[in-house]
Order: C-alpha cells, then structure tokens, then sequence
C-alpha cells in the first residue's frame, strides 16, 4: 500500500508540475515610455491577440524604456542574443547591416496609395531576409514622410539649410541632407530633445509623430513639412530559436497576429499620431508650419530624388529590392 501511494503521489506530482510546463512568457523590450505610439499600435495588438488565442498559456512580458538594455542601437542584438525574445528597433541605428532595407527610406520609393508596409514585405523573403539573420520579423512598416523639425530657423528652400546640422536617423536620411548642402548628424531620438534645446544641432529629419512622442514641440518652433525626404523604417523581431521552440499552436498564435496585419496596426497608428501632432501645431500661435507648394516641393525633390538611384546602383542587389518594393499590382 505504501508503495502504491508513493508511485501516486509520485505520479500527481509529476503531472501537476508538467502542465505548467506547458505555459510560456515572452520578453518584449524596447527603449520608448510606455505612452510611445508603439504601445498601442504594435506591442498591445500583439501581446493581446497572442494570450487570447491560446488562453493564456503564451503571454508576453514588456519591458519598455530600456529595463532590458538601454542603448537603443543595441536592440536587434538583445533579440539575437536573447537578453529578449522580442524586441523593437530601427534599421537605420545600424545602417551597415540592412543596405536594402534602407532602400525603403528613400525619397520616391514609397508608390502612392501603397502601404508602407507592404513596400518591405513585398520585398522581404526575396530581397531582405538575409538581413535579419537568427531572428523572424513579426512587423516591419515605414513611418509617416519625414519632415523637418527646426528649433528656431524657417526652411523654405534648400537654400535654407546650407551649412546647418541636421539630426538623422541612418544613412538613408544622412544622404539625402548632405545633397540638400546640410550636415548629417546622427543620434538616437531620445537624445533629440537635449540636443535641440542646447543648439547642438540645428534641426531634425524624422516623421512628425516624434514631434508628440518624444516632445519635440518644447524645444522646435518651426516645421516644415511637404519636402520629399523619404520615411523611417522599424522592426519588431524575434528571436528565431525561441520562436522554433514553442508548440505549433503557439507559433500559429504569434503567425496569426504579426506580419502583414501587426505592420498595418503599427503603420496606421504612427500616422494618425502624426496627423495628431500636425493639427496641434498648426493651432498653437508659437509655432510655424510651413506647407510647401507643389512647386517649393519641387525644388526639394531635383536634389534629393536623385539620390534614391545613386543608392540603389551602389548596392549588391539594389535594384531588384526598389523593383520589389515600388511593384504595385494592376
């Protein structure tokens, strides 16, 4: 009798403690305030979407504002790594890794009334998925058109930006301010505030949603938007291990509510932030947005469009991406 009880208990014990076994937590980390655009638009689609269609047994964990790691540049490789399971970034932080994905960031190549979105993955599994080496992308999707964020200087024309040091995001941007007679500097967005407001740079290159998320609008008081700058591209990736690990109805869970469908969520969120900011811009009497005429745009675009094939004819394989990209279909 001892011994049967024994191999029972021995036996519910087992099984008690196998069928949490069962059940999962995701890290996602990234370096934004949990009040970023990104929380609504990507992180809770997702994380909300996973735990609901597997009941609870895969729920994601987030980490923002950097508790997992703070320099923003070192996102991809916490993926990789897997200091995180999912993490968020931009490309453009690490140019040198993803030529063709920077492709997407130039001026023209995004085709009118087509998704952002859908310009990266129409060109992924061909043309970019040897730049996301040991991880699977969950959403990837351009920002609204860059614009410029000036601290005190009115730019109407290129004229107007010959000598002055711009902020940029990756090298995609830097190319287009160097053939606009600029100088490109470089930094992550959370340093943009401080460098505004100490006159380390004279302005910023980025989609106006910043504006709001990171309260440029304290320290910027001119904006020009209209010129064609290109858009700024983001990921959300992750770790392909631990993604290959899990039970097939946890894959299909996280299949089921990334891709395309997160990209949208996330895309769509980031221009309705930037409409947003607009408008709160346009009606606060101490600040000046200057809207480009057709003609003013023009100008802008004899400078920088033709930056977009320089580019493109420099890359391994650059042609081929924009053709992927700028495909729409009949």
């Amino acid at each position: 009798m001892f011994h049967k009880t024994m191999i029972g208990t021995a036996l519910a014990v087992a099984l008690g403690t196998a069928a949490p076994a069962l059940a999962e937590t995701l890290k996602l980390a990234h370096w934004v305030p949990p009040q970023h655009t990104l929380t609504e638009s990507t992180v809770m689609p997702l994380k909300n979407g996973v735990e609901e269609q597997t009941d609870g047994a895969l729920t994601i964990d987030v980490y923002p504002g950097g508790e997992l790691g703070a320099g923003p540049l070192e996102q991809y490789v916490r993926a990789v790594q897997g200091v995180a399971d999912i993490t968020w970034g931009l490309p453009g932080y690490t140019s040198s890794q993803f030529p063709k994905t920077m492709i997407s960031e130039l001026p023209g190549v995004k085709p009118e009334g087509k998704g952002g979105y859908d310009v990266i993955w129409d060109a992924y599994e061909e043309n970019l998925k040897s730049e996301f080496p040991g991880t699977k992308p969950l959403a990837l999707w351009l920002a609204e058109p860059n614009v410029f964020i000036m601290k005190d200087k009115e730019i109407r024309t290129p004229e107007d930006l010959k000598g002055l040091k711009m902020r940029v995001s990756g090298s995609a941007a830097a190319a287009v301010i160097e053939a606009l007679g600029a100088t490109p500097v470089q930094m992550p967005a959370g340093e943009l505030y401080n460098a505004l407001q100490t006159g380390l740079i004279d302005g910023v290159v980025t989609g106006s949603s910043a504006i709001g998320d990171f309260k440029l609008n304290e320290v910027a008081s001119k904006y020009t938007i209209g010129a064609p700058l290109g858009q700024i591209s983001f990921y959300l990736v992750m770790n392909q291990a631990k993604y290959d690990s899990l039970p097939d109805d946890q894959k299909k869970a996280i299949d089921d509510n990334s891709g395309r469908k997160l990209s949208k969520s996330a895309e769509d969120g980031w221009n309705a932030k930037a409409k947003e900011v607009i408008q709160m811009l346009k009606d606060n009497p101490d600040k000046t947005v200057i809207e480009l005429s057709d003609e003013e745009a023009a100008a802008f675009g004899e400078l920088t469009e033709p930056v977009t094939q320089q580019i493109v004819d420099s890359i391994d394989g650059g042609q081929a991406t924009l053709d992927a990209m700028t495909a729409t279909s009949e």
